[in-house]
């Protein structure tokens, strides 16, 4: 099993930009799936995206497709999540999260979660 931190929040204006890193820790980090979630205040934890360890598909929540961008670098064994035109409504604490090769969309079934990193983006 891997641990994952994550960074790279933070306060932004609506119509602005965010990149969140994640760094997975542990054996055969390259054959997990890779995933990013959100909760904000009184809400259920939701999917925002995912990568599969292959690399070679990408999930995203409806609400963020067209502005936000997952990615891995294997090489440097970081993901990454490019956050642009940024929304009032994307204000949440941000999870990074790992599980064993494919992703899944319920959070229930991820094993390692990072501690979070809030985004906070004002109108």
């Amino acid at each position: 099993q891997v641990q994952v931190v994550e960074s790279g929040g933070g306060e932004v204006q609506a119509g602005g930009s965010l990149r969140l890193s994640c760094i997975p820790y542990g054996s055969n980090v390259d054959l997990y799936a890779m995933g990013w979630f959100r909760q904000a205040p009184g809400k259920e934890r939701e999917g925002v995206a995912c990568i599969a360890s292959s690399g070679t598909g990408a999930y995203y929540l409806d609400s963020v497709k067209g502005r936000f961008t997952i990615s891995r670098d294997n090489a440097r064994s970081t993901l990454y999540l490019q956050m642009h035109s940024l929304k009032p409504e994307d204000t949440a604490l941000y999870y990074c999260a790992a599980r064993w090769q494919f992703c899944s969309g319920s959070w229930r079934q991820w094993n390692s979660w990072g501690q979070g990193t809030q985004v906070t983006v004002s109108s």
